[in-house]
């Protein structure tokens, strides 16, 4: 079981991609975190929040997750408005 709680039905290639990778990072840690805010977000996310993601899962687990922590700084270039939402996020807590 993955944990995912939402069906891929429905979205475009790109959105099916990036939820799948986001639930299947590695750690699961990550899985959770990233797969709980895909799950919320993939379908309103604009092409360039998408973008923004795609670049964010090249970063390794344990360096993303150092900075969503805070016990690490994430690079500026994958520093950005996407990444504080994901490092804001509650599931459950959003009303979405």
């Amino acid at each position: 079981m993955t944990g995912m709680t939402r069906s891929s039905g429905g979205l475009d290639d790109r959105r099916k991609r990036l939820l799948f990778r986001c639930w299947h990072r590695g750690t699961r840690e990550m899985d959770l975190i990233l797969g709980r805010f895909a799950d919320t977000t993939i379908e309103s996310l604009s092409d360039h929040e998408l973008t923004q993601l795609e670049r964010l899962i090249e970063v390794p687990d344990p360096d993303l997750y150092a900075a969503l922590s805070g016990d690490g700084q994430l690079a500026p270039q994958y520093a950005g408005a996407l990444f504080d939402r994901i490092k804001a996020f509650r599931p459950g807590e959003q009303g979405e």
